[in-house]
């Protein structure tokens, strides 16, 4: 039973997997799901805590996270890896005959660790050549009963701008689909978004739709399937989705059309981009069909009046003009902005705003009214207006979300360059010369508890020694802490006084050294 399925739509990316229910616990077996040699171990990275990659003959890779813990031979493996490189974060790229695996082949142990929000299987497949993200149900599917088709509840109608009305008016409206909408009347160009759900038997989670389209008088507008998503499409999914109407209401409606800078490969369009077009004063026949994996499908037919009404001209935004077709460049006298193109998902005006100040070291800037994710990195440029600094290497940008976020920032004559993805959020300079902080919390027979904190930039690396002999902390899940147990370590037990050094350095290369007498 699954808790989430392939191509659900999230902020800033599809789901790229698949995650396998394990009961609210954490410990299940782990088998590798075909033939072929775990080509990649890895720990603490993007999100995944705890991962195997399986690479397999016929050209995919099998990705397992969030794992408590690895098969033994594997682990020891890690911990080797770990020891040579002194570092808990690893990547462990291995041979194919360093560990050939069969299909049912027991590799991990389920489990809750890095980005997991409740214990699962998050279960990935990728065309190892690409890289592109596939549906594992086309290898699990057999493995996994559902007789429950996606439901449609409600539809967003979306005119376009200058060119489009609805009711009479050219703002977005939503509708549920269980009223008469034969009683609404459109003219010229109009964009329809859905908002659906799967779900399957016995289980409470929403699932993402993997078959949609829109059929417009018997012709397909728009038509999706979400069985591969290339590595560089992701972040399209804020544009394919009503980003606006996500963030204020967490709840997604999928456009049926595509907008101007968006290009998915599973998606087709036709020659309007899926916008349909009321020309002619009758009755509109539109249906929407929506479909899973296993061929489970509904149909929401309704009609639409089209009837000629006058359409309020488009109101050109203040601001400066941003192409998605071309490069884009900003310059202020305190702030530099480039946007290379395609970063846009369609032609935008922006209204660089100076915000609240928080550091004094430059101006703080947002360059829209509202969050706008771009698709990559686009450059920022800001001045420094003090000279009161000592080192100029310990410039770093912060962006203003939910929280600070570091970013990488690199002093160039006066001016400050990083890179950002969403141009709603608001940027400054900020300077970091302290180093982090480095608490011992607990010492109980060989146990070891540290909480290593950096209010500022953020913790870049971590050592620690015992007797000048490096030994491993692991990170505690969810948590600030690093643990060590010593009787998992190359040091033996004395009984005695020992030397326990702590090595800490953040994103500014600010280093704390401490040092504490234990025994052991």
């Amino acid at each position: 039973m699954l808790a989430g399925n392939f191509g659900e739509p999230r902020p800033n990316h599809f789901h790229a997997g698949c995650d396998v229910k394990t009961g609210q616990i954490e410990g299940k077996p782990v088998f590798s799901i075909a033939d072929g040699y775990v080509c990649r171990v890895t720990v603490g990275k993007n999100g995944f805590g705890n991962a195997v990659y399986v690479r397999h003959p016929n050209g995919y890779t099998s990705v397992y996270c969030h794992l408590q813990r690895f098969i033994p031979q594997m682990a020891a493996m890690v911990k080797k890896w770990q020891y040579a490189h002194q570092q808990y974060v690893a990547d462990v790229v291995l041979r194919p005959t360093d560990f050939p695996v069969a299909e049912g082949q027991l590799i991990a142990v389920s489990g809750n660790t890095g980005a997991s929000v409740a214990p699962h299987l998050h279960l990935e497949v990728h065309d190892t050549r690409t890289w592109d993200a596939l549906d594992p149900l086309e290898f699990i599917g057999i493995y996994v009963k559902d007789k429950t088709a996606p439901n449609v509840d409600a539809v967003m109608v979306m005119p376009v701008e200058g060119e489009g009305m609805f009711c009479g008016s050219n703002r977005k409206q939503r509708y549920a689909l269980s009223g008469n909408m034969s009683e609404m009347t459109a003219w010229g160009k109009v964009g329809f978004a859905f908002h659906a759900e799967d779900r399957m038997e016995g289980s409470w989670n929403r699932l993402g739709i993997r078959h949609s389209a829109l059929i417009v008088d018997g012709d397909t507008v728009f038509k999706s399937d979400m069985s591969r998503i290339p590595e560089n499409k992701h972040r399209m999914v804020n544009s394919w989705g009503d980003f606006d109407y996500y963030t204020e209401n967490r709840m997604w409606f999928m456009k049926s059309f595509l907008d101007k800078g968006t290009n998915i490969p599973t998606i087709f369009v036709d020659d309007n981009r899926g916008v349909v077009i009321f020309n002619e004063e009758r009755l509109y026949h539109l249906t929407y069909s929506v479909c899973d994996y296993f061929g489970n499908k509904n149909e929401y037919c309704f009609v639409i009046n089209g009837k000629r009404q006058d359409i309020e001209p488009r109101k050109v935004p203040a601001g400066n003009f941003m192409s998605c077709n071309i490069d884009n460049t900003l310059k202020r006298p305190d702030v530099m902005l480039t946007l290379k193109r395609g970063l846009l998902p369609r032609d935008i005006y922006i209204n660089p705003q100076e915000t609240a100040n928080h550091y004094g070291i430059s101006a703080a800037y947002t360059f829209y009214e509202r969050l706008m994710p771009i698709f990559d990195w686009g450059e920022i440029r800001l001045k420094v207006l003090t000279n009161y600094v000592k080192h100029t290497d310990k410039f770093y940008i912060v962006c203003h979300d939910i929280y600070d976020r570091y970013i990488e920032g690199k002093y160039d004559n006066g001016w400050v360059k990083g890179y950002i993805r969403d141009l709603g959020l608001s940027y400054e300079v900020a300077y970091d010369d302290t180093p982090p902080e480095v608490k011992l919390l607990s010492e109980t027979n060989g146990n070891l508890v540290l909480d290593v904190v950096d209010g500022k930039s953020g913790i870049a690396s971590f050592k620690a020694y015992v007797d000048g002999e490096f030994v491993l902390f692991e990170d505690v899940p969810k948590s600030t802490n690093k643990r060590c147990i010593l009787n998992e370590t190359p040091i033996k037990r004395k009984g005695s006084e020992r030397t326990l050094t702590i090595c800490a350095t953040d994103n500014c290369s600010n280093t704390i050294k401490e040092i504490w007498k234990i025994l052991w």
